[in-house]
């Protein structure tokens, strides 16, 4: 399978690139950790005029009606910059969602998620939490194997605690009969196990950003540490963490595009590979993690530097959509049992 992109593609994760590092610093995210809803409306909007949040959202709805493949790219600059928006709730899983549901909704709200009028969060019942349901315009939350759309102000949010001050999530309930049903039955059983494989694929690509930027920060600092004269970087055994990182970083970018392709095109294995990509993406970013801390001694511990900006961010990823032993049973059962389904009613060990 041949992974590499065309010029357009990767102009527009360069653009991106270039855009983060100069709208969403350490400085801006440290900011936004200090105010009421830890979003920024003005950098959500300039997103929007980029087409990141329109990314999947049809041309003729005025988003860039690009698939999951090219996503991966875009996902992955954010997690290089930790960015705190609601990227993986929006664009990528409630886009897709929205569209496939068609109608009267997706006619309203996906002409201004592309313009960044709008943010979306979605539930699923293998999950306790959900992601970003403070401050959503709509919600898209499962029950008694329908699934409802509502308005935040028909649900019962109760904000719940995160390591990572970036991440928000809630416990929300709400009485079906003020919501609107939007499906049902085996519609809303497939619906809601794409919702999960592509919040899970999002993730997984942005733990590839994370690590990225943890490899970086690590590879600067021991290039200007010095011990007995020279700098720590030198040293065979941090250039030996540094490579492992790095090979655990190349190994799992491969899984991840895979898995982005088998997403992109509804294929029979898409589930196992997401799970596959979101294991070894979420590894290689918690060994980064690992590393990095190693490289920065005890500095890397303090507030003031950068790294713990993508080691909480890696974590974060880690924990959404689908933990590790959810995923790992997941492949298990489709290499030993040939199952690869889940349904509404699935469910995990300390999901969130």
């Amino acid at each position: 399978m041949d992974f590499r992109f065309g010029d357009d593609p990767l102009l527009f994760q360069s653009t991106l690139r270039d855009f983060l590092a100069k709208e969403h610093t350490p400085e801006v995210l440290r900011a936004l950790w200090e105010t009421p809803s830890r979003r920024s409306s003005s950098l959500w909007q300039k997103l929007a005029a980029l087409g990141v949040p329109g990314l999947l959202v049809p041309e003729a709805q005025g988003g860039l009606g690009m698939s999951e493949i090219e996503g991966v790219l875009l996902h992955e600059e954010a997690g290089r910059a930790a960015l705190a928006e609601p990227l993986v709730a929006t664009s990528a899983v409630a886009v897709p969602l929205l569209r496939e549901l068609g109608g009267a909704l997706a006619a309203e709200w996906l002409p201004r998620i592309a313009a960044g009028e709008a943010r979306v969060a979605v539930g699923h019942p293998a999950l306790r939490f959900v992601e970003d349901a403070e401050g959503a315009d709509l919600l898209l939350l499962p029950q008694a194997e329908s699934l409802y759309a509502l308005t935040p102000a028909a649900a019962r949010i109760v904000a719940q605690p995160a390591n990572d001050p970036s991440r928000r999530i809630a416990s929300v309930s709400f009485d079906a009969a003020a919501a609107t049903r939007v499906a049902q039955g085996a519609q809303a059983s497939a619906l809601l196990a794409a919702a999960l494989d592509r919040g899970a694929l999002a993730c997984a690509a942005q733990a590839l950003g994370a690590c990225d930027r943890m490899l970086e920060l690590s590879v600067a600092y021991t290039s200007q540490r010095k011990q007995f004269g020279k700098p720590i970087g030198s040293y065979q055994a941090v250039k030996h963490m540094l490579a492992n990182a790095r090979v655990k970083l190349e190994y799992a970018r491969p899984l991840v595009m895979r898995a982005a392709w088998s997403v992109a095109r509804g294929v029979a294995q898409r589930a196992p590979h997401v799970s596959m990509a979101k294991l070894q993406a979420c590894e290689a970013a918690r060994f980064a993690s690992r590393m990095a801390l190693q490289c920065h001694g005890a500095i890397g511990y303090t507030w003031e530097q950068d790294l713990h900006l993508f080691m909480r961010r890696a974590e974060s990823q880690a924990q959404a959509w689908g933990r590790a032993p959810f995923h790992l049973a997941r492949v298990r059962a489709a290499i030993l049992e040939g199952s690869l389904a889940i349904g509404p009613g699935a469910t995990f060990e300390g999901g969130s």
